[in-house]
């Protein structure tokens, strides 16, 4: 048995790049992957693409993770978006930045990422071994002494732990790893979906199903004050929403609804037209098709899967003629257009979220090197902590930067 080695568990984002980072510091390292495969999950995100970072500055990226952002300021300072790129180009993997500053593999190709990645954990003798989860930690007087396995004891003199968290548990991640950090003492703020769809109540998204909406206006409203604003894409499914704008306002539409409270989307289907200047098109519209009804004049303002909820909401007759349209209906006709709501009622499992928040207690992580403050040689990083951030490649690359810290760090001890 070699003690003097590091133990990376999971071999996702922050592992496999732990893994190399100490290997490439002089450590003898092993990496445990429960799955036949590592990087599952690298494979599926950014819808297959892989959003790898985000050039924003480092103020503005630490501001897309709320409070817990600040725990990020030391990881960022030593591995940021810059060095992530300079890494990735290094390994000869062209890179493209798009719409927002989101970073992707010129390629387009996901598993491309994974690829290379193996194959510089390769060149550094990094030995992987798969299928094999890890039962539990092997602690001795508040220190790591290995690991536990179907295949017994692992001796190791550091742990890293990266396991992910709870999200597209059919990946691999299946919250194996909050159960190791209770073991070494750890406390757990309560884990729940993010980056996660909506359901909500009614028919009317279900009626809509398939269809997305592009340069909308919306508000949400928690118990009946408006808590956030945004513009942008969207998209109705067989339950509720999803698409960009809704995944953005899904943690506080989560920790919303967790907390019993009322919560409303309002959907600005027109934002580029105030009410005025919408009174006057539908006016002129009605004017000029006059002979046609109200649903085919309708046509021209929305998607025709809208219409007949529009129609329904409204408590118009689709069949009236345009020019008989009573001004009554035609201000309810423009209200809706500028403010259509629909109650939030729920939020899909983990199955279908992007990314898992809540996690470990940042309180007991060194954020210096990510290394346990209750038990000496382990150190978490990833997913498994309570960090998360809007889309745009900021989860990717906290994973990154914090596996990155730890490989390093665990690396200079034994060096």
């Amino acid at each position: 048995m070699n003690k003097d080695r590091i133990i990376v568990i999971g071999g996702g984002a922050a592992g496999l790049m732990a893994a190399g980072q100490a290997a490439e510091a002089g450590s003898s390292v092993l990496l445990l992957e429960k799955m036949t495969q590592p990087g599952r999950k690298i494979c599926i995100t950014g819808k297959g693409r892989c959003n790898l970072t985000n050039i924003a500055d480092l103020h503005d990226f630490i501001t897309h993770f709320g409070k817990n952002g600040r725990f990020l300021h030391q990881a960022f300072s030593r591995f940021f978006s810059t060095e992530l790129m300079d890494f990735f180009t290094g390994l000869d993997l062209p890179l493209t930045t798009e719409r927002g500053g989101r970073v992707f593999p010129t390629c387009g190709k996901a598993p491309e990422v994974l690829k290379v990645m193996l194959k510089w954990l390769n060149s550094l003798d990094v030995e992987i071994r798969r299928s094999t989860p890890v039962e539990s930690l092997v602690l001795a007087e508040g220190s790591i002494g290995g690991v536990m396995t179907k295949d017994g004891h692992i001796a190791g003199d550091r742990v890293i732990l990266a396991t992910g968290g709870a999200s597209y548990p059919r990946t691999g991640s299946t919250g194996d790893g909050y159960r190791l950090a209770m073991q070494a003492g750890h406390s757990i703020v309560p884990i729940r979906p993010s980056l996660v769809p909506l359901e909500t109540g009614g028919n009317q998204a279900r009626h809509m199903a398939g269809l997305n909406l592009k340069n909308v206006g919306v508000r949400v409203f928690i118990e009946g004050k408006c808590r956030f604003q945004g513009f942008g894409e969207m998209a109705f499914t067989d339950f509720g929403l999803s698409g960009p704008l809704i995944l953005t306002v899904s943690n506080m539409a989560v920790d919303s609804l967790r907390a019993g409270k009322k919560l409303t989307i309002a959907i600005d289907l027109k934002p580029a037209l105030d009410t005025v200047q919408l009174d006057a098109r539908l006016k002129r519209d009605c004017l000029d098709r006059s002979g046609e009804q109200i649903a085919s004049v309708l046509r021209g303002l929305l998607p025709k899967e809208m219409v007949a909820v529009c129609l329904e909401a409204t408590g118009i007759d689709p069949k009236k003629a345009a020019g008989q349209l009573a001004d009554s209906d035609r201000l309810m006709l423009r209200a809706w257009l500028k403010d259509f709501r629909l109650e939030i009622t729920g939020y899909r499992s983990f199955d279908e979220a992007i990314v898992t928040a809540g996690g470990v207690d940042l309180r007991e992580i060194e954020p210096r090197t990510m290394e346990s403050r209750k038990t000496r040689g382990l150190y978490i990083v990833g997913e498994l902590l309570d960090l998360h951030a809007d889309t745009g490649g900021y989860n990717l690359q906290a994973a990154f930067s914090t596996g990155w810290l730890a490989g390093r760090e665990s690396a200079k001890i034994l060096c």
